[in-house]
């Protein structure tokens, strides 16, 4: 078993323990902003369970995708908004 796997957050390398929820490595990567609202206010994860989508980001070329739900996987590509 690895001991680390690196996703990719807006371009930057991230390595992280196997079973991190991708919004924790999204933090990890120094971004505070995950997307904008409708009127172009940052925001970030919320609820942490998957109600409020405020921690939604772009994973793999899918949008909309809620980070604190997620896992990470060796080789993910995240990208924020915010």
């Amino acid at each position: 078993m690895r001991n680390h796997v690196t996703i990719s957050v807006n371009g930057k390398k991230v390595s992280v323990p196997p079973g991190t929820i991708l919004a924790a490595a999204v933090a990890q990567a120094g971004v505070s902003s995950f997307h904008s609202s409708v009127h172009g206010e940052p925001r970030s994860p919320l609820c942490g369970m998957g109600v409020c989508f405020e921690c939604s980001v772009t994973i793999n070329g899918q949008a909309h995708s809620r980070s604190c739900l997620t896992l990470c996987e060796e080789g993910m590509e995240v990208r924020t908004d915010g």
